[in-house]
């Protein structure tokens, strides 16, 4: 467990910011390889599902593509090398022309990848590649303006405080400041494409859980705005634990008393949509049992 928002540093439905050093900006780690593959399955049996973009949108994912080809081999160099026209990722070779700009450099990382440009006054989602989606669809949400994509999460719609906040964000946000966030949402499947929406109604019949089965799922964002194009950029990796891994952390007692915590404070119509109404109390009794 890399990243452990639900230990309070992060809290549920807030923007959550905060700066990032940029040569954090992507995290290869150990399971880069089972990713990769795992994109490369669902781009050929669902490439229409996890792969859009706009025309005019091209100059946005070739730079995009061309500043992580210059930063994957300066910033992990046992990992990534530049042959010519291809980046030898590990033991694969990726060629770096003949597809989409986009699908190339998501092609290359385990995040997901999506590009926003400022159309009509208001930011939308211009391009993305997101073959790990956190229960929504890509169809649903893309050429969307960032209000509209948050629509269903409280207190993030039009009109909403923090759906200006974030607005006068993307505008003023320098090409040299990289930013930082976290999700972290239950599931009771561990896979890392996940399109079906977890949302359900407040008054959802409780469910029992186990340790074993149930999913922690840890969305780590980033976003950053490329210098030439002006488009902003979010990166999206996942990570999923089942809660039993909890167990092997020596601040395990610490984290899912905080969790309880951060369990204890939603709203109804927060954990709804989290998903967590027929799930709450079945979780904290599962995280209070890891405590101790």
């Amino acid at each position: 467990m890399q990243h452990t928002p639900y230990d309070g540093s992060s809290k549920p439905f807030t923007i959550g910011l905060a700066q990032l050093d940029p040569d954090r900006w992507i995290e290869p780690d150990d399971a880069l390889e089972f990713y990769l593959d795992e994109k490369a399955r669902l781009l050929t049996s669902m490439r229409e599902s996890i792969f859009v973009a706009e025309a005019g949108t091209e100059l946005a994912q070739g730079e995009l593509l061309n500043v992580l080809t210059e930063y994957l081999p300066r910033q992990y160099p046992a990992l990534y090398r530049r042959e010519g026209d291809a980046m030898i990722v590990g033991k694969r070779r990726v060629a770096l022309v003949g597809d989409a700009p986009l699908v190339t450099a998501g092609s290359l990382i385990q995040d997901d990848l999506a590009i926003m440009e400022r159309r009509n006054g208001d930011w939308r989602l211009a391009a993305a590649y997101v073959a790990f989606p956190s229960s929504w669809s890509l169809a649903e949400k893309f050429g969307r303006a960032m209000h509209e994509i948050h629509a269903p999460v409280p207190g993030f719609g039009k009109g909403t405080r923090n759906a200006e906040l974030i607005s006068r964000m993307f505008d003023n946000l320098s090409p040299g400041r990289f930013l930082e966030r976290f999700n972290w949402a239950i599931n009771v499947d561990g896979a890392l494409h996940l399109p079906k929406s977890k949302s359900e109604g407040v008054d959802a019949e409780a469910i029992s859980l186990s340790e074993d089965g149930t999913f922690i799922r840890v969305e780590r964002q980033t976003l950053r705005k490329l210098p030439e194009t002006g488009a902003i950029v979010f990166t999206i990796r996942i990570y999923s634990d089942p809660i039993a891994a909890l167990r092997s952390r020596p601040d395990a007692a610490a984290l899912a008393q905080s969790f309880v915590a951060q369990l204890r404070e939603l709203t109804l119509p927060e954990a709804a949509y989290k998903g967590l109404v027929s799930k709450r109390e079945a979780l904290i009794a599962a995280l209070l049992a890891v405590a101790g």
